[in-house]
């Protein structure tokens, strides 16, 4: 578990270095006092472990930009990939002129994990061909939390991004988006990758696969639930996924109720390997047992695959130490 003494933590993203788990995280100071204030204030920490539980904190990877620049006011969720012998961090960028309302996607790259040059212009920006811009009823232009991945399928980089689709009830339009990019850094928008008209933003996607099948896991608050779907089933706060048979897709629900739902105690989750390679879920601790917002990172939770390829969460209830 990661829990540090002056800083909430919340989303995280993990790279494997040979034996070492490098997780970089988003952080904001507690002296802030309202944990709702950390969006604003948020940078990129760093830390590297063995085992998933242990962490060791490194220098910080990513702060904001110089004043005036794209991203001067916060750096936000991002993943990393290792190509052409360098490592390279997708981040999202908030500026000051709008405080966050329109998000744009970065690059960082490193030799080492440890020192990042940031590329000085944004990789990918607002699409409208198939994404919403500003919107009336939706206070941002949603375009963040790359995950970037070499598609074997398609011989080329694919970068999934939270965005929003243009039409329909507000409330149904968010979609996991999508691109493509031959070098990294020249990037295409193409169509979502998955748009199930269900919330009204999919949050945090990773893509991962398992025992032949694939999984597209996204999270998302009660609130952002649209109205059709609590009309079925209540809206949670958590971690969900899409199940396919390939890369990418076709994409169904494996049903309403969450992976890692309910009131959100866990929120922002990934999937991992273990030392021993057994696929495991972190995520981000927002608080426990209806306790105060704590703003740290779980210790990692077995996984069941079904036999019909459904995920379940094998676990205790979470206690901090």
């Amino acid at each position: 578990m990661l829990l540090l003494d002056d800083f909430w933590t919340w989303d995280f993203w993990i790279a494997k270095d040979r034996d070492d788990y490098h997780v970089f995280y988003l952080k904001a100071p507690k002296t802030l006092g309202d944990p709702d204030q950390r969006h604003w204030n948020a940078r990129i920490g760093h830390a590297v472990g063995t085992d998933l539980r242990t962490w060791r904190e490194l220098p910080d990877a990513l702060g904001p930009g110089a004043e005036g620049s794209w991203d001067d006011l916060a750096t936000w969720t991002g993943s990393v990939l290792r190509a052409d012998d360098r490592w390279h961090l997708f981040y999202t960028g908030v500026d000051r002129r709008d405080r966050g309302a329109h998000q744009r996607i970065g690059l960082a790259t490193s030799d080492d994990l440890l020192t990042w040059t940031k590329h000085p212009d944004p990789v990918l920006v607002l699409d409208e061909r198939w994404y919403e811009g500003v919107a009336p009823g939706w206070g941002a232009v949603d375009w963040r939390d790359p995950w970037v991945y070499r598609s074997t399928e398609h011989d080329e980089y694919r970068m999934l991004f939270t965005a929003r689709a243009p039409g329909g009830p507000v409330d149904e339009r968010g979609v996991i988006g999508q691109a493509r990019s031959a070098d990294l850094l020249t990037w295409e928008a193409l169509p979502p990758a998955a748009a199930p008209r269900e919330f009204g933003h999919m949050e945090v996607p990773q893509l991962f696969s398992e025992q032949g099948r694939w999984y597209l896991p996204y999270s998302v608050y009660a609130a952002q639930h649209s109205e059709r779907r609590t009309a079925v089933s209540p809206g949670e706060t958590g971690t969900h996924y899409l199940l396919g048979p390939a890369e990418s897709g076709p994409w169904s629900s494996p049903g309403h109720s969450f992976f890692s739902g309910g009131d959100g105690e866990l929120y922002a989750g990934r999937f991992e390997r273990d030392p021993d390679g057994r696929l495991v879920f972190l995520a981000f601790l927002q608080f426990v047992g209806g306790g105060p917002f704590v703003g740290g990172l779980s210790d990692p939770l077995p996984v069941d695959v079904g036999a019909d390829g459904r995920l379940s969460l094998v676990s205790s209830p979470v206690a901090i130490p």
